[in-house]
């Protein structure tokens, strides 16, 4: 990611119309909410299920 991933802001007097707007006109494949239209979108959240469930599952130390 350091190599490859950038950040930026912007002020926006409503951040969720810009939010929307990016998401359906850039391909954002990590950013679910919203992105049901990316072809990765069913695969990333599966991983994410089985990731949580495979970490329910592990011991927890102090």
């Amino acid at each position: 990611m350091a190599e490859n991933a950038r950040v930026c802001w912007v002020e926006h007097g409503e951040p969720w119309v810009l939010e929307s707007e990016l998401i359906s006109q850039l391909d954002l494949p990590l950013n679910l909410d919203q992105n049901r239209h990316n072809a990765f979108h069913s695969r990333l959240k599966g991983l994410r299920a089985e990731a949580r469930q495979r970490a329910r599952e592990l011991p927890i130390s102090a």
